[in-house]
């Protein structure tokens, strides 16, 4: 069975180390407890979208690559092929709807 929880920690411990940064240089950054945030890595702890969002800014990349990287990852262990992939995605409109453009236009104003 595949974990997601482990998938989002080895992809978190990976883009750490490609860094070259240390856990508790990550764990400090995020404003993370060290031993929750190895817990997170080593796939023990599922962390909420908060954690994950600070984690993914103090290693200064965005949430959505991370979790674009444990998609595709998931994707591998599921045998699932990009063809495959391409033809289970639903096309992604080019513009937002009307509510959601009036709803980010009053909370942003």
């Amino acid at each position: 069975m595949v974990l997601v929880r482990q998938e989002i920690g080895d992809v978190l411990r990976d883009t750490r180390l490609r860094q070259g940064r240390t856990l508790r240089q990550v764990a400090s950054r995020a404003s993370v407890a060290l031993g929750y945030l190895s817990e997170v890595e080593r796939g023990q702890k599922e962390a909420s979208s908060e954690i994950l969002a600070s984690v993914a800014d103090a290693l200064e990349v965005p949430l959505s690559s991370v979790l674009r990287e444990v998609g595709d990852r998931l994707a591998v262990l599921e045998g699932l092929s990009y063809s495959d992939l391409d033809s289970l995605a639903s096309p992604v409109p080019d513009t937002l709807p009307a509510d959601m453009v009036a709803e980010f236009d009053s909370a942003v104003h």
